[in-house]
């Protein structure tokens, strides 16, 4: 017995003293930063680089979220204050994050030269699978806001098995002129908050590559038609968002309006103007969050500080067999409300 309790070592485990170094907290920290800045890479397609910021990391066996900017954004400006929203880190901890700048509109990128043949948004959508073969994603969520709405539905027509997920800010897949460009922009400056305007003013206006911008514009106002209905379109879930009174709000209605209401769900947002992402936060977050438990996702998840807080009113119907409806009507105090995970359903958030 004596014998066998010398043959033990045992290691007195000392706490640091002050100032001392401590590796795994380093280490630990270096992580978190490497996850909030992201990981950019260059990406080669077949109509030239694509600039991508990944967060997290690709060996995951759920999909990523892959993101997509509207026209005068880039991936930064258009989705960093979503998904660094607080209740958000619950999902971002839960996925892989894919941001994609279109080609040209990422900061510091170099400017175009004259006569440089900007990719079509059809050609744009085709360099997105480069994008997954790169990091090995079997399939993504997609969310993207105007331009990056355009694109990503695109892209989803023609790769039906590489989305799992689409979330369409502002979408409108009707292509408009200019002068229409234009009045929706300023429509969509005179709601939204003033100090968000402010901020999109001066980075546009102090832009290294206006010239870029420009083509990007152009590209996407010269876009065709989506040819949408609720037959032969998109094979998966679609969540529509668009800001209550915003420029967008009629195209987002028209194409609620041809699309499966059984897979398909509307939020319209009071008091987010143009761009709800930036506006309404927390609002954006929570429904993203319930439309991904829909698609079978964190169903243990706990429901947030927000949802706790709130009060709801649904008004739901169901046939005597039990079965769903294909439409249902979510309608939210001015305290809000919880949104469950059917996408059949419609939204009106105000708040």
């Amino acid at each position: 017995m004596t014998t066998e309790m010398q043959d033990i070592a045992i290691t007195e485990e000392k706490p640091l003293l002050p100032g001392q170094p401590n590796p795994a907290k380093d280490a630990e920290a270096a992580a978190r930063i490497l996850l909030d800045q992201g990981q950019e890479h260059s990406i080669e397609t077949p109509h030239g680089l694509l600039h991508v910021t990944l967060h997290g990391t690709s060996n995951t066996r759920r999909p990523a979220i892959l993101t997509f900017h509207d026209v005068g954004l880039d991936s930064k400006s258009c989705f960093s204050p979503l998904f660094k929203f607080e209740e958000m880190q619950e999902i971002v901890k839960n996925f892989t994050l894919v941001h994609i700048d279109a080609p040209g509109q990422e900061e510091g990128a170099a400017t175009y030269p004259m006569g440089y043949q900007y990719p079509s948004m059809e050609q744009i959508a085709e360099m997105i699978p480069a994008v997954q073969t790169y990091f090995n994603f079997r399939t993504v969520i997609g969310v993207g806001v105007g331009a990056g709405a355009y694109i990503l539905s695109r892209f989803t027509m023609a790769h039906p098995d590489s989305v799992e997920g689409l979330v369409l800010i502002n979408i409108d897949p009707q292509a408009r002129g200019w002068m229409d460009w234009a009045a929706q922009k300023v429509t969509e400056e005179m709601s939204a908050n003033a100090d968000l305007v402010k901020s999109h003013r001066d980075r546009i206006s102090k832009a290294p590559n206006l010239i870029n911008i420009e083509l990007f514009w152009r590209g996407y106002n010269s876009r065709r038609d989506l040819i949408i209905d609720r037959t032969s379109n998109f094979k998966c879930p679609v969540m529509l968002v668009v800001g209550d009174q915003a420029p967008y709000e009629e195209a987002a209605v028209e194409c609620n309006s041809k699309l499966d209401p059984t897979t398909t769900s509307f939020l319209k947002m009071a008091d987010a103007g143009g761009l709800p992402q930036l506006t309404q936060p927390s609002k954006l977050t929570e429904a993203f969050k319930y439309f991904i438990q829909g698609m079978g996702y964190m169903a243990s998840s706990v429901m947030t500080r927000l949802s706790r807080s709130r009060t709801t009113s649904l008004s739901s119907s169901y046939s005597m067999e039990g079965e769903r409806e294909r439409s249902r009507t979510l309608s939210q105090s001015s305290q809000g409300g919880q949104m469950p995970p059917s996408p059949s359903h419609t939204m009106e958030v105000s708040c």
